[in-house]
């Protein structure tokens, strides 16, 4: 793979501004959920409208951003994207019940999937591992920086809905500047011999060619896979802590903030190590290290083992959806990318959605020491998924149709179709 030449700062500046955006609002809820429900008068369990509504809109933008991204444009697409995100969480702060923010929650899930797949398509040709990496990190500082918002609010006597005006106020500001840049957004890289991002493709390919590729799928069920281990870790290592392991709950709550806080360092740390060691070379060493830290925390009886599982799984796990983001194109060709992108944050989604709450269910029906199993186990179908991509035999990146896509874990080579 080429590398790409330094992305503009102001641009670089304003990826990173937008995953923040993109972390705000789920900040935001866990802590005003309960004076909202109070305000409406529902149950507790209402939340799941809102969270089952912002999934179906995340998962049907993410997908088709990334199947009309070279029709539309990165540029226009963030800003329409980030002035629908911003108009939806206005809508949270003149709601009068629960019904309008429900349909709130499903345009600020269509605005969400929208910018996560257009850039994560764009990142992916004009970024490099260093900067891929960290536009991650930063919206994990967007999901820390979201209750801190709304804590601040509800602390000075302020009513919820001004959490929710805030970042609308900020989502408005950065729809604006994307807005005044969308121009930037399409120029390619000055260098020629480096790779354009692929958001403006030469080569137009049928879309039933991308849907045929046995390395966008492979893809996509990895993104799920990958999803599912971070969120379910996340959610229910404060009740494993708790109930599983004797740990007190400022300690668990502690000890919960480490495992973020890890994927939050590892996706700094990493994104360096990534441009000087490669990206091939670190996803190995990551999809192990998952592996090792689910198995620490599925020893039973040790809190300690568990914790540190934790922080090793997060550290582990922090570059693996940015490099196998990054490294899309070279698995199923340029011209597939945008699309393929799109999929694998749609199948992100989705893994998030359903795995952690189907481990609810099992921890409900067995116990709360069924997640370290659990997690050994997506753990190792990921790491296993990765070698077989590594070993497939590959052909020539420019042959046509679907002998053209490389492997998910494939050597990195240079691809010129579409670029």
């Amino acid at each position: 793979m080429s590398t790409p030449p330094a992305p503009r700062a102001s641009l670089l500046l304003l990826a990173y501004l937008a995953f923040v955006s993109l972390g705000l609002p789920d900040g935001l809820l866990g802590v005003g959920w309960p004076s909202i429900r109070a305000d409406f008068e529902v149950p507790t369990k209402a939340v799941g409208l809102l969270l089952t509504a912002g999934t179906v809109g995340y998962l049907t933008s993410s997908v088709l951003a990334g199947f009309t991204l070279a029709r539309v444009g990165v540029g226009a697409l963030l800003a329409g994207s980030t002035l629908l995100a911003s108009l939806a969480l206005t809508g949270y702060t003149v709601s009068p019940g629960l019904a309008v923010i429900v349909g709130c929650a499903l345009l600020l899930g269509l605005g969400s999937g929208a910018i996560d797949s257009g850039l994560n398509a764009y990142a992916a040709g004009a970024f490099g591992p260093r900067h891929m990496n960290w536009m991650h990190a930063f919206f994990g500082l967007g999901v820390a920086i979201g209750p801190l918002i709304m804590t601040g609010a509800l602390s000075a006597g302020l009513a919820w809905r001004w959490g929710y005006g805030i970042v609308a106020a900020a989502q408005l500001a950065l729809a604006t500047a994307f807005a005044l840049t969308v121009r930037a957004w399409r120029r390619a890289p000055t260098d020629p011999g480096a790779a354009a991002a692929p958001t403006t493709p030469a080569v137009r390919v049928p879309v039933r060619a991308t849907l045929r590729l046995p390395a966008v799928w492979s893809g996509t069920v990895g993104f799920a896979l990958y999803v599912a281990i971070e969120v379910s870790a996340g959610l229910w290592a404060f009740l494993l802590l708790t109930e599983g392991r004797g740990l007190s709950g400022a300690v668990a709550g502690g000890c919960v903030s480490a495992y973020w806080g890890s994927l939050f360092v590892g996706r700094v740390v990493q994104g360096v190590v990534a441009e000087r060691l490669g990206t091939r070379l670190v996803l190995r060493a990551s999809l192990a290290g998952m592996v090792v830290g689910a198995a620490l925390i599925a020893v039973p009886g040790s809190a300690a083992l568990a914790v540190v599982g934790l922080v090793v799984v997060g550290f582990a796990a922090a570059p693996v959806f940015p490099l196998l983001t990054l490294t899309t194109a070279d698995r199923v060709g340029a011209a597939h990318a945008d699309r393929a992108i799109g999929l694998q944050i749609g199948a992100a989604g989705l893994g998030a959605a359903l795995v952690p709450g189907g481990l609810g269910v099992l921890i409900d029906a067995l116990s709360v020491q069924v997640l370290g199993p659990a997690l050994v186990a997506l753990a190792v179908a990921l790491f296993v998924l990765y070698e077989l991509g590594a070993r497939r035999p590959t052909r020539p990146v420019g042959r046509p149709g679907p002998e053209s896509a490389q492997p998910l874990s494939g050597p990195v080579r240079p691809v010129v179709e579409g670029r």
